[in-house]
């Protein structure tokens, strides 16, 4: 079966909770999803960074490679920085990454959360949690 790496990137934080919180993310998606082999990386101030953890894909046995950011919306890291590290044009989602044996596989890049009815069914989830224990 094939396998495609899956790098959730995180901003990164100076608290320890919001490290935690993509570390847990990409375990959860890890256990859920056995076609992925998972790992986090950050943008800022954690590690490992972006760049460390590209590296630790290329001798991984995988088949595609996909970035996806755990970011809400687009801002300076999502349109400039994380395609930059990638090595692609800004614009682009997509181009190739290159394994330690020189294979190259795709390279797929995706958006991050935006406005999503999942995110709103969340909301409504935190909003009921704090009205039924408040009450």
């Amino acid at each position: 079966m094939a396998t495609t790496g899956f790098l959730l990137v995180g901003h990164g934080s100076q608290k320890q909770y919001n490290k935690e919180l993509i570390e847990t993310t990409a375990n959860l998606i890890a256990s859920k999803e056995g076609r992925f082999l998972v790992k986090s990386g950050f943008m800022s101030i954690n590690e490992p960074n972006v760049k460390d953890v590209l590296e630790e894909f290329k001798a991984a046995d995988i088949d595609k490679m996909v970035v996806v950011p755990l970011f809400l919306a687009k801002g300076v890291h999502i349109l400039i920085d994380i395609p930059k590290i990638l090595g692609l044009e800004e614009g682009t989602y997509s181009g190739t990454f290159t394994l330690a044996n020189g294979t190259e596989i795709p390279l797929l890049y995706a958006s991050p959360i935006g406005s999503d009815p999942l995110l709103a069914d969340l909301m409504i989830k935190n909003a009921d949690n704090v009205l039924n224990t408040n009450q």
